[in-house]
């Protein structure tokens, strides 16, 4: 009997500090990734049904939304409540200069050794078009880029909480560069910091909204540091806008093509590129990240530029 007792303390020893040890993390279901380790401030709060929002409805705490397979190198381990919270950073999301990553230990496989790094694979043109049309009517969330949410955070920090609410406070919607990132299956780049150079520059600089419109193909992205636009086909953009102080805050709507371009127009101008200075406020750029060939139409045939 003492045998058994030592050989299940020493067991218990050895995976304490084989979890310790741990240099690397493999998320197995969707995790929300905060810029903050107070996981139990942001969902639940004190009464455990709260969730942290500013003025327009959001979580800025929230930078993205972890897919499953996604890989962290560990930072460090800290605590939040009774949850182990870790620290950490990854090459699937480019972070903001000073930001640091947080995810909660539960939605997370410890490795000692580098595991592979999350592969995904570019849905067709035709599922990508599909993804994009069916989000419409979803909400916008800050950081969010999956339609669903988080569901098992109901259970995890929420008490009491009605089914209406559900969906909001799992944060279930997405943002205009989650939009994108959730029907690609999470290919294309996480924040519109890299998309604004992502794929290849459409010379626009100097022409006017019809010109621009004339020149776009489906999924070209109409972005500027801070937000994008996905063209549909000819006609139709897609986006997912905030809209503070309306009902629902904003969330993904079709609007015409050069009608939307119009609209950017008043404030902003075309530009071929984006230049070093990433704090512009007053351009946009056009970027293709798919292209088509010859005779066929584009909406057909599409295939990834290379990157």
């Amino acid at each position: 009997m003492k045998l058994i007792i030592i050989f299940i303390i020493m067991l218990g020893i050895a995976c304490f500090l084989s979890a310790e040890a741990a240099e690397y993390a493999v998320v197995r279901t969707p995790a929300p990734v905060l810029n903050s380790p107070d996981f139990t401030a942001v969902f639940g709060g004190a009464s455990g049904q709260d969730l942290k929002i500013d003025r327009c409805g959001q979580v800025r705490e929230l930078e993205f939304i972890a897919l499953p397979g996604s890989l962290f190198t560990i930072l460090k381990k800290l605590r939040s409540g009774t949850i182990d919270v870790y620290q950490v950073e990854t090459a699937e999301y480019a972070t903001p200069p000073g930001v640091h990553l947080y995810v909660d230990g539960r939605f997370l496989g410890l490795e000692r050794i580098m595991p592979e790094p999350r592969k995904p694979v570019l849905p067709p043109f035709e599922k990508i078009v599909a993804a994009l049309r069916g989000a419409v009517g979803n909400s916008y969330v800050w950081g969010g880029n999956v339609p669903d949410g988080v569901p098992v955070l109901a259970a995890w920090f929420y008490k009491g909480i009605g089914d209406d609410d559900k969906g909001r406070l799992t944060l279930a919607g997405l943002d205009c560069s989650g939009l994108l990132y959730n029907a690609t299956g999470g290919w294309t780049p996480r924040n519109t910091s890299r998309l604004i150079s992502f794929g290849q520059g459409v010379a626009i600089a100097g022409k006017q909204a019809e010109e621009i419109a004339a020149l776009l193909q489906p999924l070209d992205l109409i972005v500027w540091n801070g937000h994008v636009i996905i063209v549909l086909d000819r006609h139709t953009v897609i986006e997912s806008r905030l809209a503070c102080g309306k009902p629902g805050n904003g969330g993904v709507v079709m609007t015409p093509l050069s009608r939307r371009i119009a609209e950017i127009m008043r404030t902003r101008r075309p530009a071929n590129a984006w230049p070093d200075d990433s704090k512009r406020r007053d351009i946009f750029v056009v970027r293709r990240w798919y292209s088509c060939d010859g005779f066929v139409p584009c909406d057909k045939i599409y295939r990834p530029v290379k990157k």
